[in-house]
């Protein structure tokens, strides 16, 4: 080939840059991270900000988070291969290792601050199942005890003090929790499409968006399996802060677009060249167009037009559902689109999803689906209905003593 025809050639790459190292299951995992994220914020403006018509929301909130907060790590044990190894970085610290540290934060997030406040939250009612069921159900729930009996006015105030300090400590300790894994992707200087100092940003906002669609569409169907009419007064203000969330994400990936057009270094061409073809459907289409413009003009048009509750309750579900496809195709367009480009600007490849494989299409379904089973199975150990809920605290339930 005349070496004068090389720079009009697309889609060269050379041998060693044709893999991609990180697959639809690496993709998921942020994905994933940032609903626990996400629920856990919108949990606390019931805990926190005394957000009282979010409040039917708090308990499926926290069991969302939990749920998918079990399943988070499991994508990454099937990149590994060998999921034995992941206790190394308890046994082994490695302080300097982004990755590494994950393990840390994540113990400490699901045990210092999660199962601590979902078990303060419901201790009184644990207390009473205990006394009320019977036969192994009720040998489960006086294990969940932990000895401690007291139901009394002091002690469940106690408990709503230690639950409230323990959500204000969770805040921060959720934007850690998502906000790193943009750190991460950002901290990696030989890829230009990751490094950029507004990607944790970008992260953590787009978490926070997710969460809350996600806790809006599971207490939406929640209420219709259970043939209950959901409170229109929470659902107006969640979708409230959906926009809200959604448009302050909005303005943060506005700013880092507008950064690297004004930056337009040498890699900016290719990128550009990236995003008009290979990666066109799922970031302008699918990104952009379906899962940010679309939602937050329905959104808007739901607090300025005076809609029916049936029609603001479908508009609602069809913006969530879209959200999570539109942060969905982020998260792709993020970890397969920076994988894409040879790392010298001169070609391009392709990532080729296979059904059946360790980190496949199949496996990656499968972990979707389980966050859902495990919330099922929650949902009935610990009823997150606070109408059926007699032994609910009248401090917890927003309502006065």
């Amino acid at each position: 080939m005349d070496p004068a025809a090389l720079p009009v050639v697309q889609g060269f790459l050379y041998p060693n840059e044709a893999e991609l190292q990180w697959s639809i299951l690496i993709v998921l995992y942020p994905f994933l991270t940032g609903l626990v994220a996400g629920a856990f914020i919108l949990a606390s403006l019931a805990r926190v900000f005394n957000v009282h018509e979010v409040r039917p929301t708090y308990r499926l909130a926290l069991l969302s988070a939990l749920a998918f907060l079990i399943v988070a790590p499991l994508p990454l044990q099937l990149h590994l291969g060998h999921p034995e190894r992941a206790f190394e970085m308890y046994l082994t610290p490695h302080t300097t290792s982004a990755m590494a540290m994950f393990g840390f934060v994540y113990l400490w997030y699901l045990l210092a601050v999660l199962l601590l406040e979902i078990w303060l939250d419901y201790r009184k009612s644990i207390v009473l199942w205990a006394r009320e069921k019977t036969g192994l159900t009720r040998r489960f729930y006086k294990l969940l005890t932990l000895g401690v009996d007291d139901i009394g006015p002091e002690a469940l105030d106690l408990d709503d003090r230690a639950g409230r300090f323990i959500t204000i400590v969770g805040i921060p300790s959720a934007f850690l929790l998502h906000g790193y894994v943009g750190f991460i992707f950002g901290s990696i200087k030989a890829n230009p499409w990751w490094s950029t100092p507004l990607m944790p940003v970008v992260f953590l906002f787009s978490a926070i968006v997710s969460g809350i669609a996600l806790v809006l569409l599971v207490y939406m169907a929640t209420s219709a399996l259970r043939g209950k009419a959901v409170d229109m007064a929470c659902l107006d203000t969640i979708g409230r802060y959906l926009l809200y969330a959604f448009l302050v994400d909005f303005a943060v990936e506005t700013l880092d677009l507008a950064h690297r057009m004004y930056e337009a270094d040498e890699s900016f061409k290719s990128l550009d060249f990236m995003v008009r073809t290979k990666l066109y459907f799922s970031h302008i289409v699918v990104q952009i167009v379906l899962g940010m413009f679309v939602p937050i003009a329905i959104l808007g048009l739901v607090q300025l037009v005076k809609l029916s509750e049936r029609a603001r309750r479908g508009l609602y579900a069809v913006a969530a559902a879209l959200t999570l496809i539109g942060i969905f195709a982020m998260r792709w367009n993020v970890v397969i689109g920076g994988q894409l480009f040879s790392k010298s600007f001169l070609g391009y490849t392709t990532y080729k999803l296979e059904l059946a494989h360790r980190e496949g299409l199949g496996p990656a379904i499968l972990l979707m689906l389980l966050p859902f089973l495990i919330l099922w199975v929650l949902v009935k150990l610990f009823p997150p209905w606070e109408e059926e809920d007699e032994a609910i605290s009248p401090v917890r339930a927003g309502r006065p003593s």
